[in-house]
């Protein structure tokens, strides 16, 4: 240990003592922050993401569910946490990209408060409704919504997620007045949802699957550029009549700034390991969730290409958010 103390004061860290702590590290579990409660569609991903990197890493990596504000309250507890592999984030477009415009102050900074890790995954947001609405299509929305404007309720996952962003798109594409209702997260929305507490709501493909495929929920439209795959029948908002919509949920891993350079990289290795594996992608394909993957500098540009396209979309709908 003395000589490796030695080296240590003789060598440039950021080569020597960075590759002993990439060697050494994990020695104890990582926690992984969701920033919404258990069972949404964050949730859904990170869970299988977190125990297949727990056999990468030979570490365990722990969930950590922080919901609350839009994921602002999880994500702000990683961004101040240690920069030392040990917090990471599950991220969202709403903490890491529509967040910085919809907010007008965030306790943290997107960008420079973090470093990314790897793009996990992507999916569409699906609009869904009670079937006792007999609401049976967009159109059929659009025409109920403009009889009785602000009539309806949408409920998504809490102010700022890409739910409530879509829904507010959806508002000023279709020329409509609908009333949001947030939530603390998906499941609650989706538990009112079905007991007919709210009629509608925006929300990631994969939090609502399920009840689509038992009957109990109906899938008016998807909001990505294509159909879902494992929803072939059910068309996009540009199908629909709202030419040119496209909004799509992703999520992704990030560590707080300042990480060294030996564990970004090896948090990325481990997780691209996972993301490219035939177990994940099996697990999350039939929820209508694609595996992304890359590299840190792919997803930092992703990142800002995302700021910019969701900032333009929240100043365009005139959402904002204390």
């Amino acid at each position: 240990m003395k000589s490796v103390r030695t080296l240590c004061g003789l060598l440039p860290a950021a080569i020597f003592c960075g590759a002993i702590s990439a060697q050494t590290y994990p020695a104890k579990p990582i926690r992984l922050v969701v920033p919404f409660p258990p069972g949404g569609p964050t949730d859904i991903v990170a869970r299988p993401l977190a125990q297949m990197l727990t056999d990468q890493l030979k570490q365990q990596v722990i969930v950590d569910n922080r919901g609350g504000a839009g994921g602002v309250i999880g994500a702000d507890n990683v961004a101040k946490s240690a920069p030392d592999g040990y917090s990471l984030l599950m991220a969202t477009v709403g903490t890491h990209a529509i967040n910085p415009t919809l907010y007008k102050k965030l306790p943290y900074d997107a960008v420079g408060d973090f470093t990314p890790i790897d793009l996990v995954a992507a999916a569409p947001v699906a609009v869904v409704v009670n079937p006792t609405t007999s609401i049976g299509s967009i159109r059929d929305l659009i025409e109920r919504a403009k009889r009785a404007p602000g009539s309806l309720n949408y409920g998504s996952a809490g102010n700022g997620t890409p739910g409530h962003l879509t829904g507010e798109m959806f508002k000023s594409a279709a020329q409509v007045d609908l009333r949001h209702v947030p939530y603390k997260g998906s499941a609650p929305a989706v538990t009112d949802l079905l007991g007919g507490q709210i009629e509608l709501m925006f929300d990631p493909l994969q939090s609502v699957m399920a009840h689509v495929q038992s009957g109990k929920l109906k899938i008016l439209a998807v909001s990505s550029a294509k159909r879902a795959s494992v929803l072939p029948n059910a068309p996009t908002l540009a199908e629909s009549g709202l030419k040119d919509f496209e909004a799509t949920a992703w999520w992704g891993v990030f560590a707080p700034a300042r990480l060294p350079e030996a564990l970004a990289n090896q948090l990325n290795s481990a997780t691209e390991r996972v993301v490219h594996s035939a177990p994940f992608q099996e697990r999350l394909g039939p929820l209508g969730v694609q595996a992304m993957g890359g590299s840190r500098a792919e997803f930092a540009q992703f990142q800002k290409r995302e700021i910019e396209k969701w900032g333009k979309a929240v100043r365009a709908s005139g959402a904002t958010l204390d």
